[in-house]
């Protein structure tokens, strides 16, 4: 297994201090942003990678060097949105991904399966969470069927560059939960689809992610180590909290489209927390152990969006937790991939 941080969170310093940030934290592994939501901070050089044999080998020195393992890039966004700003962009980052994860010898690309709007006229995408009534399985309906020939597409790509696509199941996507993501893997014949297993977004939804992972076995494929801690606002609001409001000044950061990402609301009824800090110890060595034994070279990144905490006292607190659950599904006398602590 490999145990690293996704590096988004260090976006505000350059890759190779990034890198030296992970290893002093003992982590051994990183992810980095390739497009989607976010711009490829951590790979500027994508157009020259995909193109010139030295730029691709330069660009693996820098890991060489840190002593830090590439390991998966990310590309989550929404391939989907009506919007030509937006979907067809995403989609072309995708392939791109691919394409450049195949120059770098990686096999995994995370992304969402994204979300279109509820009729080819749509102009934003239509999130059916609970179809209730006949009209909301039409509209699902309608939506899974433009999804699946982009999706069949993706996965030949994949394929054809050796690499699975890892889909992170999160809300406001045809994709959010173990039952959808088979629905995908199915309807397309899937090959080189499977699960980003991110426990985060199942625990709000009141999903076990140790059941999740022994229930998809295989299709598992790839993992993110972001805890989620469920608050007393829950009782009132339910998790279904959409008290959000808009971020102004500094605090603003846009995303593709025009879009911009919402402040969380006061007194949630759930929250982005460090590991350790909405599940237990024994929760994590439980997690781990189950990835092992369903994928037992997986990578495993920390995920950092706990706003209490600074972005390196949140990836310190996340691979304190992380790292004891790996030496738990360790037993003693075999090799483990994470890098001693400097």
């Amino acid at each position: 297994m490999k145990f690293g941080a996704y590096t988004a969170i260090l976006h505000d310093r350059p890759l190779p201090e990034a890198l030296t940030v992970l290893r002093e934290l003992g982590l051994s592994a990183a992810e980095i942003n390739v497009g989607g939501f976010l711009p490829p901070v951590h790979m500027p050089t994508i157009d020259d990678i995909l193109t010139s044999d030295d730029a691709r080998d330069e660009y693996l020195g820098t890991f060489a060097e840190a002593g830090v393992e590439l390991a998966g890039l990310n590309a989550n966004g929404n391939p989907l949105h009506p919007d030509p700003q937006i979907g067809p962009p995403t989609l072309s980052d995708i392939e791109r991904a691919i394409a450049v994860a195949n120059r770098l010898g990686q096999t995994r690309v995370v992304t969402m399966s994204g979300l279109p709007g509820a009729d080819a006229s749509a102009p934003k995408p239509t999130w059916v969470v609970n179809p209730w009534e006949s009209s909301l399985l039409d509209t699902l309906d309608e939506q899974w069927a433009a999804a699946t020939p982009i999706w069949a597409d993706l996965d030949r790509l994949a394929g054809d560059n050796g690499v699975k696509i890892a889909i992170e199941m999160h809300p406001h996507n045809l994709v959010f939960n173990p039952a959808t993501l088979e629905r995908l893997v199915e309807s397309i014949g899937a090959e080189n689809v499977g699960a980003e297993m991110d426990p985060s977004h199942l625990f709000w939804q009141g999903i076990d992610p140790v059941a999740a992972i022994e229930h998809l076995g295989e299709l598992v494929v790839h993992a993110a180590a972001k805890d989620v801690r469920i608050n007393e606002a829950a009782k009132i609001h339910g998790v279904l909290d959409d008290r959000h409001t808009r971020f102004t000044g500094e605090r603003i950061t846009e995303l593709r489209g025009g879009a911009a990402i919402n402040a969380w609301p006061q007194g949630s009824s759930w929250d982005f927390v460090a590991l350790g800090h909405g599940h237990d110890q024994d929760f994590w060595n439980r997690f781990v152990s189950a990835l092992k034994k369903v994928v037992p070279d997986i990578a495993v990144h920390i995920e950092h969006e706990d706003e209490s905490l600074g972005r390196i006292e949140g990836l310190q607190t996340a691979a304190e937790v992380l790292l004891t659950a790996a030496e738990s599904a360790n037993p003693a006398g075999q090799p483990s991939s994470a890098a001693p602590a400097e």
